[in-house]
């Protein structure tokens, strides 16, 4: 009895397992929940506070972009307004217009160019006839160095006037730099253009070219003039040892600058002569028709080259024979003349 009692009594869940499943739920979502807002807070104001950045960001580059506008036309402006003071020959503002302008935009196109030449002319004294040097004139002082310079450059004496600056400097190294520096370069320039065209001094010109580079830069007629030097020398160098170069050097420089010179020959009669003899070595290697260009490139030709010549038109421009051309037969439809009868013929009566 007691076993059957005991097995029919009802059976009742374990109350842990009640209490242990019931909080566990909400616990789980209340905390995912409070996450999952947490993170959509955060990424909203990471939204906001990319989204100022960016305006900021922004703002400044519209901010130099307007500010880089209004000194690229301010120093256009000054640009215009230092061309016309140069027009009207105030000097002295142009000059600060045109620092001005360097100080602003040190790239501006022409403005370093227009500097150095106001430098220059400002440093001149125009309209005035050229002194009358004396022999031994007692200068001393910067000052008196500066005047004696620039009369020196009025009278286009330009080794003195270098002289004369040289003084200067030594007497006060600050003394009018920038007019200094100007009328340096203005020396530096002439004579070294003077040594290359009147001298035939070409290593000489090529040096004081170059120094006067150093206080602004060369025009376009100096810049020419110095490559055709160094193309000369070059040219030269090749002289009786390569004649294709020497050829080479001398067409561009006899197109260029034929008087150009060095004491000896200028390019022209060096194009001539550099042409003959390439042209002698082209007839050994049988190369007739270019051996022939070059000889009528050369002109005048010595006895040599002449025969040379001669005989590369004949190799080069052999004469053409006529085809024969075949002649038919004449044929007439005229009959064949007889020899006349001798005797009359007799009439019947």
């Amino acid at each position: 009895m007691s076993e059957q009692t005991e097995n029919t009594q009802p059976l009742t869940p374990p109350e842990p397992q009640v209490d242990d499943t019931q909080p566990i739920k909400p616990v789980k979502k209340k905390s995912r929940r409070w996450l999952s807002i947490l993170i959509g807070v955060l990424g909203f104001m990471l939204l906001i506070g990319l989204g100022g950045f960016g305006g900021y960001k922004s703002g400044i580059g519209d901010r130099l972009t307007v500010e880089k506008s209004i000194v690229s036309q301010q120093v256009t402006e000054q640009y215009q307004y230092a061309l016309v003071d140069i027009e009207f020959k105030r000097y002295e503002a142009a000059v600060q217009r045109l620092e001005y302008i360097i100080s602003k935009d040190p790239s501006f196109p022409g403005a370093q160019e227009k500097l150095t030449e106001v430098l220059v002319i400002s440093s001149i004294p125009t309209a005035t006839p050229a002194p009358t040097l004396t022999s031994t004139p007692d200068f001393s002082g910067a000052e008196s160095a500066y005047q004696r310079a620039q009369q020196l450059i009025q009278a286009q004496d330009w080794a003195n006037a270098l002289s004369a600056l040289d003084s200067i400097r030594k007497l006060d190294p600050t003394y009018k730099t920038a007019q200094v520096d100007g009328m340096y370069y203005f020396a530096l320039r002439n004579h070294g253009h003077a040594l290359i065209t009147n001298e035939g001094n070409l290593e000489g010109g090529i040096y004081y070219l170059t120094l006067a580079e150093r206080f602004g830069p060369l025009d376009n007629t100096a810049v020419q003039l110095r490559e055709g030097a160094r193309m000369y020398i070059t040219g030269a160098s090749f002289w009786e040892l390569d004649w294709s170069q020497a050829y080479n050097y001398f067409s561009q420089v006899g197109a260029g600058w034929p008087s150009m010179w060095d004491g000896t020959m200028n390019a022209a009669k060096r194009l001539q002569y550099s042409a003959m003899r390439y042209g002698d070595d082209l007839f050994t290697e049988e190369d007739y028709c270019a051996a022939y260009d070059l000889y009528q490139i050369a002109g005048s030709l010595d006895e040599t080259a002449a025969a040379h010549s001669n005989k590369s038109y004949q190799k080069c421009y052999p004469p053409t024979v006529a085809p024969a051309v075949d002649v038919a037969p004449v044929v007439t439809d005229a009959p064949i003349a007889t020899e006349a009868p001798t005797e009359a013929p007799t009439t019947t009566p």
